[in-house]
């Protein structure tokens, strides 16, 4: 069974991770011999490129990505996020959850047992707790990888499709540029306006798409080579590496931008992980995606090595005359295919940072039931159809598209390895020279790529910086503004004890129903609620104050995610609850989560029916117990099992039939969500940069991005808004 699930997981991830990687020879020998290097129309320099396009898939994809990376899982999920969230986990070099609950306690995510600390690990751990802004720097570099893969989402589809289609050119040399541009457009209008539909509907038919590809190409490069030039096997010696820089000298390294197209959609192999597994992952690509490129490679080299007027439209003029159409047919779909694994890929990472507070609240709508990671981002999705037509009209040229896409591939892969090399020494707890073998051998190799990607800035390659600029601004100062918000509400939290006095003298009521009052606080009253019963003395009689935090884990067990506990005496019915989420979790409908809510709460009252004592929850693990000022937090004592892993929880407290029937009375009165409509504005004395940031950025992103009650669920009729002003 294990070994049938692997394979079937291994046939489905062609579908899903391999059709940019795939599509790949449309356009690599085009952009590499489109600069100065058509001057260098040789044997030598064609097969010093196939020597150049071999050894990089074989080192970033195959040896780096399959062997290494790969096993840098976070609990099945892969990604830059995933990285990030083992360094915050397990080394605690995080700074997205300073002001959240711990997930010390989450049990899925401690299994492993802990590592012997290193000197090396030791000294780095010293460095990030003694320099605060080193982790500012680690955020920004992870950001920065998310912003490239951001740009990729948008170069992808316009590179493959525009590739593809400009094969009609070959059999009607005379239609113009216009008409090429116009097709690619119509049929990028047609890939996103599928989008909502999601990938499960037409998933069973990516996988054998992508089989007919592979199976094309590998079978007419196997031809081109037996029919034109056998020799060319022997560029996969490195010598000709050597040999193709000593002849073309800088204009070599120059071509470098085009060489580096090859092992585009390598880092979805990593960031599709979730869905599949290492094995199957593994399985496909160096059983048949890894040989199926090289043959393709080595064939149109062998093309080129007698066809040297072709160079720029070597790919469809080595197909032969008899199945030139179908493979046209096959390669436009296999591009299809490639942008939307792309497009996928761009919404789950958007997904991550909008669940760890680095990008405004936006709709996520998941499409399958049964594969979480499959969702579609509306205001994304449109966003990116226009970036990508506005590439494809403002290029209209797969080289200029070409310069652009190389450095957005190659920054990715970059940041990749620099948390590599943190992940190496600080979780895995491995001897430092190993990790610094992983940077200088695969880190050199990128950064001679990059800097001939960083060349070609003014041909095009200044896109993904200008739009990588403006991503990562955008979410650097989305999560200062949040991280300035949520700071604010913690200073300003109000004490129960003062919040208690106030209530004999404002003469406060209790109306029959159950509130749920949102914060950012976990202990404590929040300062829009003591805003609103100063001015409004009333409220329900069963009041919960509820806290959603993302966490940095994927998921949380469905038993982990609601922690509750109570505020004051009994007779009060203060309740507080901490909803914990990790970055891959999906959010429940109101009603469900109501249903939940409502459920946890009864059960934690039902299991306080033990003796006769005062009812008291103590937290062992809990980062969200409060202060002994602000609440009288419940308490409980956790036992764990000796045969079972499993944590079991026992209460000790009064009979609480009552509470169970106010309770139930209660929810049958009515529930009313209450939230802070707040507007968040940089104190007069502050900087002029701060005010830019908060007052006119953050407000803009906060105007204009989905409601906290519509990004949360919350029904409108059910919903009583709180404004005040938080100066921060």
């Amino acid at each position: 069974k294990f070994y049938k699930a692997t394979l079937c997981l291994a046939y489905q991830s062609f579908g899903v991770v391999y059709g940019d990687l795939s599509s790949s020879p449309l356009y690599v020998y085009k952009s590499t011999f489109s600069g100065r290097l058509r001057l260098h129309e040789e044997d030598d320099e064609i097969l010093g490129v196939l020597s150049l396009v071999f050894w990089t898939l074989t080192l970033i994809p195959l040896c780096k990505y399959i062997i290494f990376v790969l096993g840098a899982d976070d609990n099945g999920e892969g990604g830059t996020f995933a990285l990030y969230s083992l360094l915050c986990r397990r080394a605690k070099l995080g700074l997205l959850s300073a002001s959240d609950a711990s997930d010390d306690d989450i049990s899925a995510y401690n299994s492993g047992l802990p590592r012997k600390e290193t000197v090396a690990s030791s000294i780095l751990k010293e460095f990030f707790d003694k320099y605060h802004s080193s982790r500012i720097v680690l955020l920004l570099l992870v950001l920065l990888g998310t912003s490239m893969v951001i740009g990729d989402g948008i170069l992808t589809p316009s590179m493959s499709v525009l590739s593809a289609v400009n094969g009609i050119r070959i059999k009607a040399p005379s239609l113009h540029e216009n008409y090429t541009v116009f097709i690619a457009g119509v049929i990028l209008v047609g890939l996103f306006a599928l989008q909502h539909f999601g990938t499960r509907n037409v998933g069973y038919l990516f996988a054998p798409i992508l089989l007919a590809w592979l199976f094309c190409i590998s079978v007419i490069g196997a031809y081109n080579t037996i029919y034109w030039n056998p020799h060319v096997v022997s560029a996969l010696s490195p010598y000709y590496v050597y040999n193709f820089f000593k002849k073309a000298g800088k204009d070599g390294w120059s071509s470098l931008g085009g060489i580096v197209l090859c092992i585009t959609g390598a880092e979805a192999m990593f960031a599709d992980l979730g869905h599949f597994s290492q094995l199957s992952i593994r399985i496909a690509f160096t059983v048949i995606v890894y040989p199926c490129l090289v043959l393709a490679y080595m064939g149109e080299a062998a093309y080129l090595s007698k066809h040297k007027e072709d160079l720029q439209k070597s790919f469809y003029k080595a197909i032969p005359e008899v199945v030139f159409w179908p493979v046209f047919i096959i390669a436009t779909l296999a591009t299809m295919v490639g942008s939307q694994a792309i497009i996928s890929g761009t919404f789950s990472v958007i997904s991550q940072c909008r669940a760890l507070k680095c990008f405004p609240r936006v709709k996520v709508v998941h499409t399958s039931n049964h594969i979480h990671g499959q969702i579609y981002i509306p205001e994304v999705n449109w966003i990116l159809m226009v970036l990508c037509l506005a590439v494809l009209v403002g290029y209209r040229d797969t080289d200029t598209i070409g310069n652009a896409y190389g450095l957005a591939v190659i920054t990715v892969m970059l940041v990749t390895t620099c948390l590599m090399f943190l992940v190496i020494v600080m979780v895995w707890k491995r001897n430092i020279l190993g990790a610094l073998a992983f940077v200088i051998v695969f880190g050199s190799v990128e950064l001679f790529y990059f800097s001939a990607c960083l060349a070609k800035v003014h041909k095009g390659g200044w896109f993904p910086l200008v739009l990588s600029l403006i991503l990562l601004s955008t979410m650097c100062i989305w999560h200062y503004g949040t991280l300035k918000k949520q700071a604010y509400e913690l200073n300003n939290r109000v004490c129960l004890d003062m919040l208690l006095s106030m209530g004999t003298n404002l003469g406060i009521n209790r109306v029959p129903g159950i509130g749920l009052i949102y914060s950012n606080v976990a202990t404590g009253v929040p300062p829009m609620f003591a805003h609103f019963v100063t001015n409004f003395p009333a409220f329900h009689r069963i009041l919960v104050f509820v806290t959603v935090q993302s966490l940095t884990v994927p998921k949380v067990p469905a038993n982990q995610r609601f922690v509750i506990s109570r505020i004051g005496p009994p007779e009060f019915c203060l309740f507080q609850c901490v909803v914990r989420y990790g970055y891959k979790d999906q959010r429940n409908d109101t009603h469900d989560f109501e249903n939940h809510l409502i459920e946890t709460v009864s059960e934690f009252l039902r299991n306080g029916n033990n003796d006769g004592e005062a009812f008291r929850w103590e937290t062992t693990n809990q980062q969200q117990s409060s202060p002994s000022d602000d609440v009288t937090a419940s308490s409980f004592e956790n036992v764990v099992s000796s045969e079972s892993s499993k944590k079991t929880v026992r209460f000790r407290g009064v009979g609480c039939s009552k509470e169970l029937e106010d309770l139930r009375e209660a929810r049958e009165s009515g529930l009313a969500y209450m939230m802070g409509s707040t507007c968040v504005l940089a104190c007069d004395t502050s900087s002029y940069l701060k005010k830019f940031a908060i007052n006119i950025v953050y407000g803009f992103l906060r105007q204009n991005c989905r409601h906290p009650a519509i990004a949360l669920g919350v029904p409108h009729t059910s919903l009583i808004e709180v404004g005040m002003v938080y100066r921060v």
